[in-house]
Formats: structure tokens, sequence, C-alpha cells
């Protein structure tokens, strides 16, 4: 580390011009080339993607996405020949625009698609592509054609994955309240706009960079739409956060040195840099340990994460000691009438005396009360929230109230059966299988098969009575797959799949949950290992996996009593929903990383004057009192930036935003504040007993200088 900081500061002004020149230069890039989203749900082995494989290689004009344009007659009937001179003409028009394989008009014969009331009727837009493939441009094309069959007498909304796939939602004004959150944040902190500038330049650049070299990286790796964002949001957090660990330290550096600039900023890197390297390592192990998983809807957002945490904590080693070389002094002076360090010191000094005093009961208390909040994840119901739960603004939520105020909720997520019939045309087979269908509780209709050119495929649209997001769809799925379909292809000979988009959903969610006890143990796993051999402490990685899983649970808990159960959800404007499946595996590595930087910083703090006094008490008084202030701090820089995304409309957004925000301000202020200080006080001397043939055969990887250990105290001593 001391090597990377002396020729950071030795070439300076190269490595402030090499670092406009690439953040400015990849983002100019990045923009001229443009962003490629995909959202790929491909599952192996599961019969929703067998579904799709049969009907792509045998019934490809069925294996697209299948949207909706849905219209409303404000006045009169859409069976008026006036309104049906309006819509006819634009659905051949539709027709004919590229990607889309067929549209289905609401008067075409047995299509079913007007109301019974005359007023609601929809046409059914058939993509020659999976939604997650079709470009944004021929998605556009669509709804810009379809928007100019609007007038004062007709109602036109689209839904449907395409359509909501190519509503791209903004986040520039989350994260400009994000940004503004945390700059009073700091200005509070250093009570000076240079210091406080600092920390927020160098995560731009960071960031800057990040974002343009994810932007190129998605021509090469398919990126979910939201992996921007999310890296956008982690890395504005972490960047903050790890420039504060680095200024706070160069400051309180300076001063005791008498204002040498350069030892300074050589002690803070040689301390504080090395906890950040060491915190951002473990943010992208947890946030690459997704790839274990095994689901690729996963691999680009993990991915486009990382980018953004490995290019902010570059700029932090980087570009900021670089920086510090430049306005050292005037950072480093004390403000007019500020405080010493002892006197801002003190209420830390006071608090950890208060939980060093009663530490069983502060282990308790502060354990029950995480153990409160994770009870709702309990819970947790996976799933996929439907477009009811868009912002009302949008055309997909307008689109899925008129589907459910005319026809049930029930239509705005079909199921898509997609059968291979035991010979070429028969029909007595599939005449058969969608009787029994008609017949099965659940299904409100079921429409007309179609089949392929061969006559050995069809694609049959099956319409639920209750919407895609419901627990009782979920059920129908699985009775259907498990209890009515079996016994129908045994007798007809039929081999037959559950797809579309809501068995998809059904699927990733089943998926995902199998495969969370595993990623979990990985995760923690590979933290443990990595705090083993860097605090030579058996209590330390134990502590750790069992705390950060402890905060998890509780922003689990907190996320569900909010979003499923409705708790409070009015304040940020969301409707009562499943929790969408990725998102406890997202949260869990982001948050697992995330807290691993507290974690790190405390600790080595902490171990620094265990090595330096050899009092286990002293430590835990000193290392709090030291570092309580700017975690406190840079918690709140975190928690501001993230619970700024819940004031966004995209939900996906704001679950992260809640979640990450519940999960950091947890870890600051109850346990690295409470539960974990009165944990190291229990334990006392125990918490850095390690066996002496382990630490001969683990490798050693420091992240505070070396220094000699005191001699041992005795304990009443």
């Amino acid at each position: 580390m001391l090597k990377l900081t002396r020729w950071a500061i030795a070439h300076r002004r190269i490595v402030v011009v090499s670092w406009i020149v690439l953040a400015v230069g990849v983002l100019a890039v990045s923009q001229a080339v443009g962003k490629r989203n995909a959202n790929n749900f491909s599952l192996p082995n599961t019969d929703s993607q067998r579904a799709a494989d049969l009907l792509q290689g045998r019934f490809p004009t069925q294996a697209g996405d299948a949207d909706q344009i849905v219209f409303r007659a404000r006045t009169g009937k859409l069976t008026d020949a006036s309104t049906r001179a309006a819509i006819a003409p634009v659905l051949v028009r539709i027709a004919r625009l590229p990607h889309v394989a067929g549209v289905v008009s609401p008067y075409a014969a047995g299509a079913k698609a007007v109301s019974k009331s005359g007023t609601i009727g929809f046409a059914t837009v058939e993509f020659d592509q999976r939604a997650n493939e079709l470009p944004k441009a021929a998605i556009d094309r669509v709804i810009n054609t379809a928007e100019t069959m609007r007038s004062p007498t007709l109602q036109v909304e689209l839904g449907g994955q395409a359509i909501k796939q190519a509503q791209q939602t903004s986040i520039g004004f989350a994260t400009g309240v994000g940004l503004i959150a945390a700059i009073v944040v700091l200005l509070l902190s250093f009570g000076s706009l240079l210091a406080m500038g600092l920390p927020i330049v160098t995560a731009l650049f960071g960031l800057g960079a990040g974002l343009g070299v994810i932007g190129l990286g998605s021509h090469l790796v398919d990126m979910v739409d939201f992996s921007s964002e999310l890296a956008l949001m982690i890395g504005l957090g972490v960047g903050i956060d790890y420039a504060l660990f680095i200024v706070t330290r160069y400051r309180d550096a300076y001063r005791q040195n008498g204002g040498d600039v350069q030892a300074a900023l050589e002690l803070a890197m040689n301390t504080a840099g090395r906890a950040i390297l060491f915190a951002g390592a473990t943010v992208v192990i947890a946030l690459l340990g997704m790839f274990a998983l095994g689901v690729s809807f996963l691999y680009g957002a993990a991915i486009a994460a990382s980018l953004g945490v490995l290019l902010v904590l570059a700029a932090s080693l980087t570009l900021l000691p670089a920086l510090l070389m430049f306005t050292g002094k005037r950072i480093g002076r004390a403000r007019r009438g500020s405080r010493p360090r002892e006197a801002r010191a003190g209420f830390w000094l006071r608090w950890v005396g208060l939980i060093q005093r009663r530490p069983a009961w502060a282990a308790l208390g502060s354990t029950v009360l995480l153990l409160a909040l994770a009870s709702p994840a309990l819970g947790l119901r996976l799933g996929t929230s439907d477009s009811g739960n868009d912002p009302t603004k949008q055309t997909t939520r307008h689109a899925y109230d008129l589907l459910a105020a005319g026809f049930g909720s029930g239509f705005n997520g079909p199921l898509q059966l997609a059968v291979r019939l035991a010979s070429a045309g028969d029909t007595v087979g599939l005449t058969r299988l969608t009787t029994a269908l008609r017949h099965t509780p659940g299904i409100a209709s079921v429409a007309t098969p179609r089949l392929n050119s061969a006559r050995d495929t069809a694609a049959i649209a099956v319409y639920p009575t209750t919407s895609p997001q419901s627990a009782q769809t979920t059920s129908l799925v699985k009775h259907l797959r498990k209890d009515v379909l079996p016994p129908l292809a045994k007798a007809t000979g039929a081999t037959v799949y559950v797809g579309g988009a809501t068995a998809t959903q059904v699927d990733f969610a089943h998926v995902l949950s199998g495969k969370l006890p595993l990623f979990i143990g990985m995760v923690v796993l590979l933290s443990a290992l990595l705090l083993l051999i860097v605090f030579r402490s058996l209590l330390i990685p134990l502590q750790a996996a069992l705390m950060n899983l402890l905060s998890i649970a509780a922003a689990l808990g907190v996320v569900q009593a909010i979003f499923e159960r409705g708790w409070l959800a009015s304040l940020i404007g969301v409707q009562p929903g499943p929790i969408d499946a990725f998102i406890p595996v997202m949260v869990f590595a982001i948050v697992f990383g995330l807290s691993m930087d507290y974690e790190g910083f405390l600790v080595s703090r902490i171990h620094e004057e265990w090595q330096h006094r050899g009092d286990a008490s002293t430590a835990v008084r000193e290392g709090l009192a030291n570092t309580g202030r700017v975690i406190t701090a840079a918690a709140a820089v975190m928690v501001a930036v993230f619970a700024s995304f819940a004031a966004g409309d995209d939900r996906i957004l704001k679950l992260f935003g809640i979640a990450m925000a519940t999960a950091v301000f947890l870890d600051a202020i109850v346990i690295r504040s409470i539960l974990m200080p009165a944990v190291l006080e229990l334990f006392g001397r125990w918490t850095w007993a390690f066996p002496s043939w382990a630490d001969r055969r683990l490798p050693r990887l420091a992240i505070e200088p070396v220094v000699q250990p005191a001699p041992a105290m005795d304990e009443a001593a």
C-alpha cells in the first residue's frame, strides 16, 4: 500500500489528469455506442424453459413475447363502426413493423377480446422474440404507432413484458437527493467545504469511469436493465464512504504529527487505505458469489455492481491521495473554534464505557431487537410484482387496470401451454386437453389452440382467475404441472409444458429459493476465511458472520413488512405484493459485502490498539472511540444515498434502497455501536485466541501496519 501511495504522490499531476481523461473518455465512448440491456431469464431444466425451447424449435411465431394494446371507448362501444375504423388500420400497420410476428385484432373471429360491456377490449401483439431479447427500438415503434389511435373518444394503453421493459425509469432525481444528503452529512462531519468535496469528487470520478465501463461491458455480457442503476446506488455509497475513512484518518494524523502532509497521508493510506481495500475485496467477493447460483439473469448485475465498486475503490486509493497532496494543508488544518480530538471522542468514550459496564444486557437487548425486526422475514413470499404495482402514470399500469376491470386480473398474466402432439393433426387429444383445462378451478378461460404449419405443435393461452403476482396463480401453475396435465399427457400421448412470463417467474422464484442456502454458505465461508487470515482470530470471523446475517435478516423483515404486508407502504407509494425473487439474493450479496466495510474498519482499529496495548477492554474502548464518529458519518451517507432511491418510481429500486438503507443503519448503530463491543468485552482476551499451528500455516494478509505486540498484561492490571 505504501508503494502505491508514494507512487501516486510522486506522480500526482499525472494521476489526476489520467482520471479526468479516463472518466470523461470512457463515459463519452459509452454514450456514443449506447448501452445494451438484456434480461436473460434462461432457466435450464425448468418447465417454462422447455416450453420456450419447444415453441422456438417447432412454432417460432408463438415463441416470442405476446403483449397487449388495450382500448377503452369513452363514448359508445368498441364495436361501433367509427371506432373500428380508427383501430383496424393501425393494427395492420403494427403487424408490418420489424420484430412483430402478427397482431390478433379484438374483432377477429374467436378472439373473445371485447368485454361484456363492449367498452374495453385488447389486441394481442405477437413479437418474434422473447421480451428480454427484443431491441428497444422495435418496442418503441409499436408503442408510438399504437399511441396514434388515442383520441378524446378512445383511450389506448399498452401492457406486457416487452412494453414494461421499454419503460426506463429515470433515477436522476433520486441520485440528486442522495448527493445533497451526502453533502449535508459530510459538511456536518468535516465542517469544511473542501474536506466535504474531496470524497464527493473522488466517488464521482470513480463512478463515472465505472458507469462508462459498464455501458461498454453490456455489449459483451448480458446485463439486466437496472444494472447501471444498481451500480450507481452502490458505487455512490461506498465511494463516498471509502474516501471519508481516508480523509478522516488523514486529518487525525496531520494534527498529531505537527502538519507533515506526506507523513500523514502515508499513515492514513497504510491504515484506512488497507482497511478499505479489504472492505472492497469482500464486497466484490460477495457480489461475484452470485455466479454460484447458476442463474444467468444475475450475472450481469453482479458484474456491473462489482465494476462500480472496483472503480470507486481504485479512485480512493490513487486519485484521493494525489488530490490530498494538493489540498492537504487546508484540509488538515483545524477549523476555527473546533474542539480537539479528545473532546470530540468524549461521547464515544462515555458510550463504550456504558456498554462495557453492562455488556451482557447490551448484547441481549440488541440481539432481541434485531430478531424482532427479522421475524416478519419468516413470512417472505418470493414471486414477481406485476404491473398492478407500476406507477399510476405509466401506460402498463393503465393497461393492467383496464384488463382487470374488463376481463379479470388473470388476463394480465396468461399462461402459455406448449403442446407437442402425439401425432400430426391430433385434434381429438387437443380438444380433450382444452376441455379439461376449462373445467379446472382457478382458470377463467382457455383460448382456442393455435397449431404450427406441421400441425404437430400447439400453443394454448390459459387465463387464470387471479393476478400474475397472486399466490393462487402460483398454486395454479403447480397444480397444473403436478395434478392436471400429467394424466392428460399420458392419456393423449402429448407432451405438455406450462410456460409464459408468469410461469417463468414461478420457476425463477423456485430456482433461487433452492440455491439460496448454498449461496449464503459460500459467501459467509469465504468472508470468514478472509477475516481469519487477516486478524488471526477464531471469534472475529464467527462474530462477523452471525452479526451480518442478523442485520440482513432484520432488513428483509422490514422489507417484508412494508412491501408485502403493506405496513407504512403508502408513505413511499407502493402497493402490497410479493418480494421479487432475486431481491433477497442481491440484498444479501450487497449488504453482506457492505457490512464488511464497517467490520474491517472497526476491527482493524481495535486490532491495532490490541497490538499496541495488549489489553482487550482498552483496545475495544479506544478502537470504537476513534472510529465511532466516522463510522456513523459514513453510515449516514450510505443510508441517505440508499434511502433516496425510495423516492423514485421503480419498485425494484425502492426495494433495494429500503433494504440496504435499513441494513446499513442497523449495522452501524445497533451492531457496531452496541452488540459488537458488548460481545468483544464479554470475551476479553479470548477474542484474539488463535492456535499457533494455524498461525504458522496460514498466509499473512495484514490490513494495518505491523507493530511489535505489547507484553502480555494481566487482566487485573
